[in-house]
């Protein structure tokens, strides 16, 4: 019922968005009719009237020629014919002259008169076949025109009774716009229905292989330590020691212990200035201990995401991850340090222009990050296993968070055509290899990928996409 019930909707929507592209090619089609039209409706219908009368009389005069010359022809055929027919008696008869006793015994003169005679006749009756042969054809040809004058006159009678009916100004500009418009919506009628189906087809099948056959982005060889992922709760409870400080999200405190100071950094690091107004990392809440005071405790939770879970990534020296910034809720970094924050460009890669990523940001301790997912964040370790030398996993695009710098990244055709094309998964799935750690949320909600599928959202989507944020 529920597939039924989805097919009907389709088809539905289908049929109304057909029916707009129809109205539009015929509105956009009349207004311009009617924009280019400067004429008096009813001048311009007289003269059409008068248009059409006028080739109406030129084809009746014309039939009524073709008419003449075939009353002329009939009886001139009937002529020939008589004349060849009294020809051919005449010769009968002097055959029947023509015996062995008037050869022997009759008059020569009289003979060589009647063979003379004989010829002539010979000769008249076959000028005569020659000439009705010659008219006949003539005559047929001659009907043939007169058909074809008979159809014309037809179709010119049908064209003046319907411009002598007295038709609306709408009614003309709609059957002019159709006439105008009509390749054009058909062709984009069948773009609509066929085109979605069809560049599916060649992304999938055609695009998307040679695509995921590229070189991996990999942008570090080797990392010298992995960073700590903590498990993802609800609410995290955050150590803050002394000369420590801690930048987070304003939504994302929720309680703090009074032997802390408050303060606003108004950008995360200057460096990104548009990134972090785009990531929400602007007006962030700075929080570190007292003078004198020892280690303080704070607790995070996304107060307007009942969905969201927290996790700490614990970067020490030596350890970094590549994080998309809109992840992240907070940063926390030693005494007397800064946030070391690279960024990577990856122009000329056929990956990067696919996924619509120019751009990675690598985090490097020491640090330690709170980072935000839906339902949580999982860390999926890529190690080699026995049997299993050069580990490789995949996940769905909208739920990756982020990964360390050493593993392999590409894109990769998702596993099937039909859940890309009912738009169950993107294109492609990301592809992780080698060893170390990528991150993911636990539900891929509210992905890029996702709202990609959508056309709005899809866009802004796709321009924070590019930068990397």
């Amino acid at each position: 019922m529920g597939t039924l019930i989805n097919f009907t909707r389709w088809v539905l929507g289908k049929t109304a968005g057909a029916g707009l592209i129809l109205a539009v090619g015929l509105a956009a089609a009349g207004l311009w009719l009617y924009l280019k039209d400067n004429v008096n409706f009813d001048d311009w219908r007289r003269e059409v009237v008068l248009t059409l009368s006028g080739e109406r009389a030129k084809l009746q005069a014309a039939l009524g020629d073709v008419q003449q010359r075939m009353d002329r022809t009939a009886p001139e055929i009937a002529r020939e014919q008589a004349k060849a027919e009294q020809a051919d008696k005449v010769v009968a008869q002097l055959r029947s002259l023509e015996s062995m006793w008037d050869r022997l015994v009759g008059n020569p003169e009289q003979q060589r008169a009647n063979a003379e005679q004989r010829l002539r006749m010979e000769a008249l009756s076959a000028e005569a076949r020659g000439k009705v042969v010659g008219l006949q054809e003539v005559l047929v040809r001659t009907g043939w025109e007169r058909d074809g004058l008979l159809m014309a006159l037809g179709k010119k009678d049908a064209e003046l009774r319907a411009a002598q009916k007295n038709k609306s100004r709408m009614q003309r500009y709609l059957e002019d716009a159709w006439l105008q418009s009509k390749p054009w919506v058909i062709g984009v009628l069948v773009l609509y229905f066929f085109g979605p189906t069809a560049g599916k087809l060649l992304l999938y099948f055609g695009v998307a292989p040679l695509i995921a056959g590229g070189r991996p982005v990999r942008l570090t060889p080797d990392l010298a330590v992995l960073p700590e992922v903590a498990t993802s709760r609800v609410s995290a409870e955050i150590r803050l020691d002394p000369g420590e400080r801690l930048w987070v999200k304003g939504q994302f405190l929720q309680a703090s212990d009074e032997g802390v100071t408050r303060a606003t950094k108004y950008v995360l690091d200057w460096r990104i200035p548009v990134t972090c107004v785009v990531t929400g990392l602007v007006e962030l809440i700075e929080l570190k201990a007292k003078a004198g005071r020892g280690e303080q405790r704070l607790t995070l939770s996304n107060q307007a995401n009942p969905q969201s879970e927290l996790t700490v990534l614990t970067l020490p020296a030596g350890a970094a991850v590549v994080l998309r910034p809109s992840f992240l809720a907070g940063v926390i970094v030693p005494e007397g340090a800064r946030l070391d924050l690279r960024r990577r460009w990856q122009l000329f890669r056929w990956q990067a222009w696919v996924t619509l990523q120019f751009r990675f940001f690598e985090f490097a301790g020491p640090c330690r990050l709170i980072v935000a997912g839906s339902r949580g964040v999982r860390a999926e370790r890529l190690a080699e296993r026995e049997g299993n030398p050069g580990p490789a996993r995949r996940t769905n695009q909208d739920a990756t968070v982020g990964f360390t710098p050493n593993l392999s990244y590409r894109p990769v055709r998702a596993e099937t055509f039909w859940s890309y094309y009912r738009g169950v998964n993107p294109l492609f799935d990301d592809m992780f290899a080698g060893q170390g750690i990528f991150l993911c949320q636990e539900i891929s909600a509210d992905g890029d990928a996702r709202r990609a599928r959508n056309f709005w959202s899809g866009l802004w989507g796709g321009l924070t996409k590019v930068f990397g944020l």
